[in-house]
């Protein structure tokens, strides 16, 4: 079979509704590698959050931070992160508010205040390991920032979209957004992975289930949402296939035609 790529988003795809990696996912992720394919990870996580995880599946290559850090084969393709002002202007305004801020680049994650409930509720739904970062309000400063937490409810960023045109503000939790900068996508890293690498997008192949996956199920050659997908991500794609928790993965890559 011709050489293809496959890029995987994280939650709710590689991983099931328990943060768990199903046994079938791993099989086939090794089946795929072992008929030469080129198997990526396309994540809206900040690579410290998945280290466990590529080390399992032995996947070196990854989109992350929703296409602002990219890394080929072990080696940095490309960074995009936020503009420092705006990010101290975003964080004078939210603190001006009582919305917490937390700063996150490829190693770590930091909070500008010491402790929240709303940072707490979202960040234990991650599983990474600890439910607060720790606090350091100056981490932004001196390096490079490649997604922002901001915390508050359904409706509260409005002000911020309005006043801080270089962001982009994607909602992931009931309490948190994401501040990622103006543009960036999944859809974006892929296209500059797929142009460095030399494939056409006939041989480009995601699996995804959340809205930020919605772009980068469009753009790719074949897209397809997992059976827990939510009804706008499955429109978009070309295949939906079964609950993750249903041997999801599996079942996509036998309906694609990669695996029998």
């Amino acid at each position: 079979m011709e050489r293809k790529i496959i890029f995987f988003d994280i939650d709710g795809t590689l991983l099931d509704h328990d943060k768990k990696l199903p046994a079938s996912t791993k099989k086939a992720v090794q089946l795929l590698k072992e008929q030469g394919h080129e198997v990526a990870i396309a994540t809206g996580r900040a690579p410290f959050m998945f280290k466990g995880l590529r080390e399992e599946l032995d996947i070196q290559t990854y989109i992350s931070f929703n296409g602002q850090y990219i890394v080929l084969n072990g080696e940095v393709l490309y960074k995009n992160p936020l503009n420092k002002e705006e990010l101290q202007d975003l964080t004078a305004f939210a603190v001006e508010h009582d919305h917490p801020v937390v700063y996150m680049d490829h190693e770590d994650m930091k909070s500008n205040i010491e402790f929240h409930d709303y940072i707490e509720s979202s960040i234990s739904t991650l599983k990474i390991g600890f439910t607060h970062p720790h606090h350091d309000p100056t981490y932004f400063k001196g390096r490079e920032i490649y997604q922002s937490l901001l915390f508050c409810t359904a409706g509260e960023e409005a002000p911020y979209e309005e006043k801080f045109k270089k962001f982009d503000f994607i909602r992931w939790h009931e309490f948190s957004t994401d501040v990622l900068p103006k543009g960036g996508s999944k859809a974006r890293g892929i296209e500059t992975m797929i142009e460095k690498l030399g494939f056409d997008k006939k041989d480009v192949y995601a699996f995804g289930d959340g809205l930020n996956d919605i772009e980068m199920l469009e753009f790719v050659g074949n897209g397809v949402a997992m059976g827990n997908a939510e009804e706008v991500v499955k429109e978009v794609a070309n295949l939906v296939t079964k609950d993750v928790a249903e041997d999801g993965i599996l079942h996509g890559l036998e309906l694609v035609g990669l695996l029998k």
